[in-house]
C-alpha cells in the first residue's frame, strides 16, 4: 500500500497497516528552501519547491499545497501584512470598513493569489499525486466571515442573525467555489479550516456554522473527495457539532485531549487526527521530545481511522530534526537521535510583582497574533479595551515561540493557547473576551490597586 492509499483509506475509518503521517508544512516550506514566508507565498515556483523539498525530506504520506488562511480573504479585498517567517497576517476588514455585503464577489480563478496557487498545485499533483495524498486548505465559512466583518461578528450574531446568515452564505459560495478550483487543480483532499468556531458555544455553532458547512462538505463528497474539519483552539465542546456536519475527517491542536476526540469521532464513524504540540515538542524540543508525543499520539489514535500530524502550520523555524524524528519513527526505522536534554534548561523570567506594580498589567499568551487567527483577534480586543486607559493599564503579548514565553506560559499555569490575564490571574481561555466585559475586569482591576 503506498502512502496516498494509506491516508485515503484511514480517512474512510479503514484498518490500515501502520499510521500515516501528515505534517502540514506551511511556511516551513520557505525555510527548506531559503526564502522568506512572503516570498513563497507569493511565488508559485517558490511554492513548488518548498513542498518538493517537504517531501523529500521527511517523507510524509500527504502535504498540503499551500496552508494560508488568508488566501480568500485577499481575494475578496481584505489587505494584508505580510512578515518573514509568519504566514500573512488580515488586518483590514471591507465590512467594518463601510462595505456593502452586495458588493463583495466569489473570487474566481483570476482573483488575487489564486492563479499563483492554483498554477502550485497543479504542478504537485502532477508531480506528487501519484506518491502522496494533496490536501487543498481552504478557510472555513465563519472564520472567513470574521476576517470580513471582524469581531463585529460577535455583537451580529446577537443583534442582527439575519445580517450574519447573509454573510455566511456569501462565505459558504466562496468556500465551495475554493474547493472546486483546488479539486479541478488536482487535490485529493479538502480540508475546511474554521479556527475561529473555537470562540463560540455549541448553540451558536449549530446555528451559524452547521447548516453551512453541511453544504460544503455535501458537495466536496459530489466531486468524490474527501474531506476534512479542522479546527484550532479549545474546540472541545464543538467536536459534536463538527462531527454532526459529515466530514470524513476532523482534525485538532492540542488544546483538545485526542481521547476525548477519538471517542466522539468514532460514535459518527468519522476519522480523526492530531495533535503533536507545536511549539514546546516541535519547536522547542528535541527528536526524542518529538518521538514521544508522536508515540502517545499513535498510541491513542491507533490504526484505524486515525492520522497523525501536528495541531496546526508547523512553525518556520522548527528544526528539521525534529520533523525528521517523527517520520523515523512512522517508518519504523530504529532511533537515530541522542537522548533528550530539557530545551528549556537556563531560561530564566522574572515575573512581574502584580499587586505591588503601579500599572495593571494585562498578559496575553499566545502562539504568535501575527499568524494564528484567534490569538490575532484576542490581541486585537485587549489592545482595544486598554487603549483607554493611557499608561494605567500596560499589555503584554507572550509568543510562545519564544522560550521565555513558554516558561512564562507555564510559570502562570496557562494551559490553552489563547489565553488572557489580568495581573497575573488568568480570566479568559481560549474565548475572545467581549470588550466592553473586558473593559470592567480592567476596571476593577483598577480600582483594587487605587487608580
Amino acid at each position: 500500500m503506498n502512502s496516498k492509499q494509506l491516508v485515503l483509506d484511514a480517512l474512510k475509518c479503514k484498518e490500515v497497516e501502520r499510521v500515516p503521517w501528515v505534517p502540514f508544512v506551511g511556511c516551513h516550506a520557505a525555510k527548506l528552501i531559503n526564502v522568506t514566508a512572503e516570498e513563497y507565498f507569493k511565488n508559485a515556483d517558490n511554492i513548488i519547491n518548498g513542498v518538493t523539498k517537504a517531501y523529500e525530506v521527511y517523507r510524509p504520506d500527504a502535504l498540503p499545497a499551500l496552508f494560508d488562511l488568508q488566501v480568500e480573504a485577499e481575494a475578496i479585498g481584505c489587505k494584508l501584512k505580510y512578515a518573514d517567517t509568519n504566514p500573512p497576517s488580515v488586518v483590514t476588514h471591507p465590512l467594518e470598513d463601510g462595505a456593502k455585503l452586495s458588493d463583495l464577489k466569489v473570487p474566481d480563478e483570476s482573483a488575487g493569489r489564486f492563479p499563483i496557487i492554483l498554477k502550485a498545485m497543479r504542478k504537485i499533483c502532477s508531480t506528487l499525486g501519484d506518491k502522496i495524498a494533496i490536501y487543498g486548505l481552504i478557510t472555513g465559512p465563519f472564520t472567513l466571515a470574521l476576517h470580513l466583518l471582524g469581531t463585529d461578528i460577535f455583537y451580529k450574531m446577537v443583534d442582527e442573525p439575519e445580517y450574519v446568515h447573509e454573510l455566511l452564505k456569501f462565505t459558504k459560495s466562496v468556500c465551495i467555489n475554493t474547493a472546486r478550483m483546488y479539486i479541478e487543480a488536482g487535490a485529493d483532499v479538502i480540508a475546511v479550516v474554521d479556527p475561529m468556531t473555537s470562540q463560540i458555544s455549541p448553540r451558536d455553532f449549530a446555528k451559524f456554522v452547521s447548516p453551512y458547512a453541511k453544504e460544503i462538505f455535501k458537495f466536496i463528497k459530489s466531486r468524490e473527495k474527501l474531506c476534512s474539519f479542522f479546527v484550532c483552539g479549545n474546540a472541545k465542546n464543538n467536536i459534536e457539532e463538527m462531527c454532526k456536519c459529515n466530514p470524513n475527517n476532523i482534525s485538532i491542536d492540542e488544546n483538545i485531549p485526542l481521547e476525548y476526540v477519538k471517542s466522539v469521532c468514532n460514535k459518527y464513524g468519522i476519522s480523526f487526527g492530531g495533535n503533536i504540540k507545536l511549539t514546546v515538542t516541535m519547536l522547542f524540543g528535541t527528536p526524542t521530545d518529538n518521538i514521544n508525543d508522536a508515540e502517545n499520539c499513535m498510541s491513542i489514535g491507533g490504526k484505524t481511522g486515525y492520522i497523525l500530524s501536528p495541531g496546526c502550520d508547523i512553525p518556520f523555524d522548527t528544526p528539521e530534526e525534529n520533523i525528521k524524528a517523527i517520520s523515523s519513527l512512522v517508518h519504523g526505522e530504529v532511533r537515530k537521535f541522542l537522548q533528550s536534554t530539557n530545551v528549556l534548561e537556563g531560561i530564566n523570567i522574572k515575573i512581574p510583582d502584580y499587586k505591588n506594580e503601579k500599572q495593571v498589567i494585562v498578559d496575553i499568551v499566545t502562539i504568535d497574533s501575527a499568524s494564528c487567527a484567534p490569538c490575532q483577534y484576542m490581541v486585537e480586543a485587549v489592545k482595544n479595551s486598554c487603549s483607554q486607559f493611557g499608561s494605567k493599564v500596560k499589555w503584554v503579548e507572550h509568543k510562545i515561540k519564544e522560550k521565555e514565553s513558554v516558561v512564562f506560559m507555564l510559570k502562570m499555569g496557562v494551559s490553552n493557547i489563547p489565553t488572557t490575564l489580568i495581573d497575573g490571574e488568568i480570566k479568559y481561555v481560549s474565548i475572545i473576551p467581549d470588550e466592553n466585559a473586558l473593559t470592567e475586569e480592567i476596571k476593577k482591576a483598577l480600582a483594587k490597586k487605587g487608580l
